[in-house]
C-alpha cells in the first residue's frame, strides 16, 4: 500500500521516488514519535509503512539551522512551549524535504496528499491524528 502512496506523490508533484519516500518516511517518523501508541491506528491498515520509516533521511545529519534555534528555544521554556515544540518538528521536517532536493511547493503539498490518503484508506479518525501534527 506504501507503493500506491510514493507513486501518487511522484506522479502528482513530479518527484522522485527516493523524494517521495524519503520525505513520506520521514513525516511518518515523526507522527510515530508524537502519537506513541495512538500511531497504531496508522500502522496497522498501512502495510510496509515502518520499511518506509526506516528508509527516512535525517535533517541533514544533524539539526538544521531552523531545528536547532527552535529546538535550544523549546528548551528553555520548558513544558509550556507546545507550540513552539510544534514548530520545530515542522522545521525539522523542513530540513529534511530541502535536502530531499524538494521545493517549497512540492513540500506544501507532500503533508496534503499524504492526509488525503490516510484519510481514503483509513478513514478520518487516523487522518486527525496526522492533521493535528502537520497543520
Amino acid at each position: 500500500m506504501v507503493e500506491t502512496l510514493v507513486s501518487q506523490l511522484t506522479s502528482e508533484l513530479g518527484i522522485s521516488e527516493e523524494q517521495a519516500s524519503g520525505s513520506t518516511g520521514a513525516l511518518l517518523a515523526m507522527a510515530k514519535e508524537k502519537l506513541g501508541g495512538d500511531f497504531s491506528q496508522i500502522s496497522d491498515g498501512i502495510p510496509g509503512i515502518e520499511d518506509l520509516i526506516s528508509k527516512a533521511p535525517s535533517a541533514g545529519g544533524s539539526e538544521g539551522a531552523a531545528g536547532g534555534i527552535l529546538g535550544a528555544a523549546a528548551g528553555m521554556l520548558g513544558d509550556k512551549a507546545g507550540l513552539l515544540g510544534k514548530v520545530d518538528d515542522l522545521a525539522g521536517l523542513a530540513d529534511t524535504f530541502l535536502g530531499l532536493g524538494l521545493d517549497a511547493d512540492q513540500i506544501g503539498n507532500i503533508g496534503q496528499i499524504i492526509l488525503k490518503f490516510v484519510q481514503e484508506k483509513l478513514g478520518d479518525q487516523a487522518a486527525g491524528l496526522l492533521k493535528g501534527l502537520i497543520n
